[in-house]
């Protein structure tokens, strides 16, 4: 793997509504969406898409739709390689004259009125589905969903980015491979366990060099960012509106340097600081990650009554993926507990402040022999089902993220870097230092985004959480200072991105999508 995902993880809608559909506490959201393909033929480039009902899709999804919404999907067809951006397409070189299928849905309310238009989500990864978000997003306020002021205006859209899901999904992991990746040791310390995870990441990239060539560097981000003005086109809108969190925010400054004249209004949440570069992302992950255990450590300390590894939170993490080293517990389906499971475990909760307590109680069971809990947390993350089966989350991962990555260090200097961050960020710094080896052993060649101002856009709405471990509030004020037209919010809060989680940003945020009212300067909105 690279560095850790950056997508909204185990978004609030679906864990209130699965808790209020089957009654259950401290549910999470599933892994899985549908996969299957919409039908009918892609709308040809340039051309209307046709939309057909597809209520199957939330049925699959979360087990119904939400009440007063419609739901309609279509595909529409992009060019494989944009080359310069002409609308037909690179005339040579590879993917020209080809084209991938971007899948989308559309969701109305029944109480629509004064449309402004649509409103386009993401939720990053890179690898994440924006048709299961909007999806998600269409379930209100209720169940952490968009605000009725919000889906009584707008049309919710959400696609697949190139690569993704359904749309000409990139498969070339086995699960066996994500299982023994994910399943590592996350800090080999020894020179033969380091070049075994070297060797792994090396069958991958050859694997995935093999099935698809030089193809490989069509799944970066300027390729996505075209894509999403065909998306605009395609909807109707003469200029984009879009709420990306995550990886996504990258995905919308770069919309913004391409196509700054097509915006109407963009709410970046989960900032990613696009000039940051290989080694320094990891770094900053690797600080953010560490804080936002501190916080969790800190929380379990002062709530030992639901915390049942207090008082010393870090030490009974560590200690338990100590243990996993050497005698890892196995689960009802004959699956070891290794130290990969378990620090991935701790991965997945940091992402919501509601998943601290599901940690403390998974590393407790655990403790006591039980690893239910640690594989229910890590395999949300993994996109894991219980049948084994990956999702190709992580494969569209590894195709974006290094495809987008033009300087990679060298092993030598991951092994270096390793331990330094052992000492720096002991909890996280190793495996964001050997993550790197997934881009440093990929193949193909590499297509790097652009990273200046978006000239002559409106202003952007850039929105930080003091929290966040995937995005850390660092790069939030780089983004915005990149764009020249950025405006920051800050929430003070936990977890990994903000929008609609409070009332103070809920307000901000609908003013600037409904009415193009950007907040003041400075806004801080506090943690409840």
């Amino acid at each position: 793997m690279t560095r850790f995902s950056d997508r909204i993880r185990r978004r609030p809608v679906l864990a209130g509504f699965l808790a209020a559909l089957v009654l259950t506490a401290g549910c999470t959201l599933p892994a899985f969406a549908p996969k299957a393909e919409s039908e009918g033929a892609a709308a040809a480039p340039g051309t209307a898409p046709t939309w057909r009902a597809c209520p199957e899709v939330p049925d699959e999804l979360v087990g119904r739709g939400a009440t007063g919404m419609r739901y309609e999907c279509a595909r529409i067809a992009v060019p494989r390689n944009w080359g310069t951006g002409a609308a037909a397409g690179a005339t040579a070189g590879p993917g020209a004259g080809e084209t991938f299928e971007i899948a989308l849905i559309r969701i109305r309310s029944v109480k629509q009125r004064d449309r402004i238009g649509s409103l386009v989500v993401n939720p990053g990864g890179p690898g994440a589905s924006g048709v299961d978000t909007a999806v998600y997003l269409s379930f209100g306020p209720g169940f952490g969903g968009l605000p009725t002021e919000v889906t009584d205006r707008f049309d919710i859209v959400g696609f697949d980015p190139r690569g993704v899901s359904r749309s000409s999904p990139v498969k070339c992991i086995s699960d066996a491979e994500l299982d023994a990746s994910f399943g590592y040791d996350p800090d080999p310390e020894s020179q033969a366990s380091f070049d075994g995870f070297v060797d792994l990441n090396r069958r991958i990239g050859q694997q995935c060099g093999t099935r698809y060539g030089d193809q490989l560097p069509l799944y970066g981000t300027e390729q996505a960012a075209r894509d999403m003005d065909a998306v605009r086109a395609a909807v109707g809108d003469e200029k984009l509106t879009y709420l990306g969190y995550s990886y996504g925010t990258l995905l919308g400054a770069t919309y913004a340097q391409l196509y700054p004249q097509r915006v109407r209004a963009l709410v970046l949440d989960g900032a990613v600081d696009p000039r940051q570069r290989l080694l320094a992302g990891s770094e900053s992950q690797a600080k953010g990650f560490e804080r936002a255990f501190d916080n969790f450590a800190r929380w379990c300390t002062a709530n030992a009554g639901r915390c049942p590894i207090a008082p010393d939170a870090r030490a009974a993490v560590t200690t338990a993926i100590d243990k996993a080293r050497v005698s890892p517990v196995r689960g009802r389906d004959g699956r070891e507990a290794t130290a990969g499971w378990v620090f991935y475990a701790v991965i997945s909760s940091l992402y919501t402040e509601q998943g601290w307590q599901e940690l403390a109680r998974s590393i407790d069971a655990l403790q006591g022999g039980d690893p239910t809990g640690v594989f229910k947390l890590a395999d949300a993350y993994a996109e894991r089902g219980d049948d084994g089966h990956y999702s190709n989350m992580f494969d569209a991962n590894m195709a974006v993220n290094c495809t987008d990555e033009t300087e990679k260090p060298t092993r030598e200097q991951i092994r270096s870097v390793q331990s330094q961050w052992r000492q720096k960020y002991p909890l996280f710094g190793p495996a964001l230092a050997v993550g790197m080896l997934g881009c440093v052993e990929w193949p193909g060649g590499r297509d790097a985004y652009p990273t200046g101002k978006a000239a002559g856009a409106p202003p952007i709405l850039v929105v930080g959480t003091t929290g966040d471990p995937a995005t850390p509030y660092e790069q939030t004020p780089a983004l915005a200072s990149m764009l020249g037209v950025g405006r920051v919010l800050t929430w003070e809060g936990e977890g990994h991105t903000a929008y609609p989680q409070t009332a103070c940003v809920t307000r901000a945020v609908d003013a600037y999508l409904l009415s193009l009212t950007v907040p003041r300067e400075g806004l801080r909105c506090p943690a409840r």
